[in-house]
């Protein structure tokens, strides 16, 4: 195994950039720089150089910083094939099925559409660390501005087959909003309600609610669970699609 010493830099109102070092080699790469200057003092105080910039997705909240911290580090910017054309800066584009190492620690581009057409999710399988951008959160899901539900639950199926001791690095600080609804349509998961209470806690207190792992997100994130009997029974959908009920669950989200 290798291993990524993950760091949370929050942006803008509520985006996480992250810094992801792999200790054995010293590389590191900046996950969907927003803005370069709090990454950029956050690697300095660390004592860590940047040597990667990685692009989940083509929006300004995610690449706004590209070219700042190219121009500070000269690292490679990589994002998205399918998105190319809006990745501000791009020189490695990657797909479905392709690799990219950060030092010892290699992820599998994962091709995740929906919040975006192009959307890749990049998991470091070596090193149990799944950046998915704004496709899966804690507890939710990423809103459908180019793609549809089909397409989001599809992402949602591959990501669920990933291992439980993943940890999920996600876009936003969106948990307690998302904990929120999601009882709402799974009131009688009792793990979902025990981590609600924990999620408010720590919200309370300042503190991140992110990484949470895969494992947690199986027993308690509607998103990834839109096939249980139970959520559509909650919806009032028995025995529909789990595509429509995945989409009455994204439609719920959106009002709150």
């Amino acid at each position: 195994m290798a291993e990524l010493q993950v760091a949370l830099v929050p942006a803008l109102s509520d985006n996480y950039i992250y810094l992801a070092h792999e200790p054995a080699t010293g590389e590191t790469a900046v996950v969907d720089p927003a803005q370069a200057e709090p990454v950029l003092n956050a690697a300095r105080e660390r004592g860590w150089t940047i040597t990667h910039i990685l692009n989940t997705h083509h929006h300004g909240d995610h690449t706004g910083g590209n070219k700042e911290v190219q121009a500070a580090t000269g690292a490679p910017i990589v994002g998205p094939k399918a998105d190319e054309g809006r990745i501000p800066g791009i020189d490695v584009a990657l797909q479905e099925g392709d690799t990219y190492s950060v030092g010892e620690a290699e992820a599998r581009v994962i091709f995740t559409p929906g919040h975006t057409s192009g959307h890749i999710s990049f998991w470091f399988h070596n090193a149990d660390v799944l950046f998915a951008g704004d496709t899966l959160f804690a507890l939710g899901c990423g809103r459908l501005f180019e793609g549809d539900a089909e397409q989001m639950w599809t992402a949602m199926q591959k990501l669920r087959e990933l291992p439980d001791a993943t940890r999920l690095y996600c876009g936003h600080e969106y948990t307690r909003t998302n904990a929120r609804c999601a009882v709402t349509v799974d009131s009688d998961n009792t793990a979902l309600k025990r981590r609600a209470q924990e999620i408010e806690k720590l919200r309370e207190r300042g503190e991140p609610t992110i990484p949470s792992t895969l494992g947690e997100e199986k027993a308690t994130n509607p998103f990834l669970r839109a096939d249980a009997p139970e959520i559509a029974q909650a919806l009032g959908m028995p025995g529909a699609d789990p595509v429509e009920v995945f989409a009455a669950v994204r439609e719920r989200r959106n009002t709150y």
